[in-house]
């Protein structure tokens, strides 16, 4: 959601149009050539316009299964962020964080935090060392556990029937670079991948996660 006011300011030496924040750090010098730039626009709420927030609870969470994240050894701190701002889109309630995955507390704190958008405040969060033996104990607690990942076994997540359960779902994500760990997929009780159109073999994680939730969540339940 944009700010209730911000500028948009114009530099006269290069042209540049962009917005101002309270968060700018460059105020009204152009971010690109730091010269003088003048007010082209302002944009804000008159007071006593602000719009009343609603108690009306939505009705599509109603009897949805309840949805978890696992990001098993996750190398970019900007990845965990943007992985968590998704995650509270699609209603996911908790995100696993395992291995070297930073967390939002720790020394990438600030990198996290600035692509979640303070989405680690609205969705819970725990950090595991050992993301197999978390999962098989989330397995005996009745967790169905879902892997995103190129592999043998992988289905199309397009070709996931539409399906209705109240078993809650963990969906695992792995390193950038090696994937989900060997140990993880032989837990999985499915395995998803994206199909790819061009050159490259795989999206961006953060990137794949949300389009595999959009699939598994506003397609299918």
């Amino acid at each position: 959601m944009p700010p209730d006011s911000y500028q948009i300011r114009t530099c006269l030496s290069c042209g540049l149009r962009y917005p101002v924040t309270d968060e700018n750090t460059f105020g009204t010098r152009c971010p690109i050539c730091l010269g003088e730039t003048q007010l082209t626009l302002r944009v804000g709420r008159m007071p006593g316009t602000e719009p009343k927030p609603t108690l009306t609870p939505d009705p599509s969470r109603a009897g949805r299964r309840k949805l978890a994240v696992l990001l098993d050894n996750i190398r970019s701190a900007w990845n965990v962020g943007s992985i968590f701002r998704s995650a509270d889109g699609f209603g996911f309630t908790h995100v696993y964080i395992c291995g070297i995955t930073p967390t939002p507390d720790g020394p990438a704190r600030e990198a996290v935090v600035k692509t979640s958008l303070g989405a680690e405040d609205t969705v819970t969060w725990s950090y595991h060392k050992d993301a197999v033996k978390l999962v098989r104990g989330l397995k005996k607690e009745g967790w169905q556990v879902w892997a995103l990942e190129e592999h043998e076994r992988a289905i199309p997540v397009s070709n996931y029937p539409a399906a209705k359960s109240p078993i809650p779902v963990i969906l695992m994500l792995g390193n950038e670079v090696t994937g989900v760990d060997p140990g993880l997929i032989d837990l999985a009780d499915i395995i998803f991948h994206i199909p790819m159109r061009g050159e490259k073999t795989s999206f961006n994680v953060a990137i794949a996660f949300g389009i595999a939730a959009y699939q598994l969540t506003v397609l299918s339940f």
